[in-house]
């Protein structure tokens, strides 16, 4: 330190060198040399002798213990059930699926990620108030996500047996700042630990105009979308088989080439029928593929039966314990590879106590 006048008394404590400002350049350098010794050879950890009055003394570098390691990645699979616009299907083939899997003994995670229309809990029944993927972006926003802090925010249904976990969405649309795509990647990523697969659906938009908006980065609605899409493992693209469905499809199609060019999605149609379609239905959706000229394969035609998902909607359950024999819950088990089990259907004669011997039906008493 350099100083003008008498000796100063408070700079003479061990740790402090002084030297009047009128030192020469080369006496300089060897107060500068001395001051470096001292740095030198002082023990590793020690700090320097301050005054009572001097704040430094409480900036003291606090040695902590090191971080634990990080979680090695799980190896869950994650399945992204995405489309258009229009009501496809999306919430009833993802909820299906998780249901199907569940019954078969899977450990299955659900997750509502639509940021605009989130129903997931209505379709189950869930009617609290609780928005389970938001409190777990905003645990993972503070750090440290792991199994242990995903298995509290989780929902757990049983089916058939199974318990299915859920993290349903928000409560409503305005909350989509909620769910931030970094966020929601630690989520997954604690996803794929904790559950063997992880269905996921999402919402139809892959717009990213709000950044145009902003001068910096900007919160996206579509940004849970578009991560989801992009982590996902397998991406079902569900469309309607209806001359509406069909073309917004192939059209949402080019825009997910677009704006997740990783994605490889794999085409399921939804609600097919014979009185939009034509006779043959499959066949005629078939040759409407191929015109259009997409190289995207098809996964599954989904059969209409309006009655068995009304009746799931309406008992807040899934069409395994609602309508098992429902065509429809046939094939979206056979979509997520569960083998249906197949049940003979008990032939019933006038009355329940009858029973069928050889030849002659005899009718035992109550």
């Amino acid at each position: 330190m350099l100083t003008d006048g008498p000796p100063q008394p408070h700079l003479d404590q061990p740790g402090v060198r002084s030297a009047p400002s009128s030192i020469r350049p080369e006496e300089l350098a060897a107060v500068v040399s001395l001051v470096v010794e001292d740095l030198a050879a002082r023990p590793a950890g020690e700090s320097s002798a301050t005054g009572y009055s001097d704040p430094a003394a409480a900036l003291r570098p606090v040695r902590t213990q090191e971080s634990a390691e990080p979680e090695p990645p799980g190896g869950g699979r994650i399945v992204a059930v995405w489309g258009p616009a229009g009501s496809p299907g999306r919430t009833t083939v993802a909820v299906n699926m998780a249901a199907e899997l569940s019954a078969a003994g899977t450990e299955v995670l659900l997750i509502d990620a639509d940021t605009y229309g989130a129903s997931v809990a209505a379709s189950l029944g869930l009617f609290d108030e609780s928005a389970g993927l938001a409190q777990a972006c905003r645990l993972a926003d503070q750090g440290g996500f792991g199994a242990v802090e995903l298995a509290r925010v989780i929902t757990t249904v049983a089916v058939q047996g199974g318990r299915l976990g859920v993290l349903t969405g928000i409560t409503r649309p305005d909350r989509w700042p909620e769910l931030r795509p970094a966020a929601l990647a630690k989520v997954l990523d604690s996803a794929r630990s904790s559950a063997a697969v992880t269905v996921i659906d999402c919402g139809f938009c892959l717009e990213a105009d709000e950044e145009l908006s902003f001068d910096t980065a900007a919160p996206r609605r579509n940004g849970a979308t578009l991560r989801c899409l992009e982590l996902a493992d397998t991406v079902l693209a569900v469309g309607a088989a209806d001359a509406l469905g069909v073309p917004r499809l192939v059209r949402a199609l080019a825009e997910l080439r677009e704006a997740v060019p990783s994605a490889v999605p794999t085409v399921v149609f939804n609600k097919v029928r014979a009185s939009s379609i034509g006779r043959s239905p499959e066949h005629q959706l078939r040759e409407a593929w191929d015109r259009f000229g997409s190289s995207h394969r098809i996964a599954a035609f989904l059969p209409a039966d309006f009655a068995a998902a009304d009746k799931a909607l309406l008992g807040g359950s899934a069409l395994v314990e609602t309508s098992p024999s429902s065509p429809l819950r046939a094939a979206i088990a056979e979509l997520a590879d569960v083998p249906v089990e197949q049940r003979r259907r008990r032939r019933v004669g006038a009355g329940d106590n009858e029973v069928k011997f050889w030849r002659k039906p005899v009718s035992l008493p109550r």
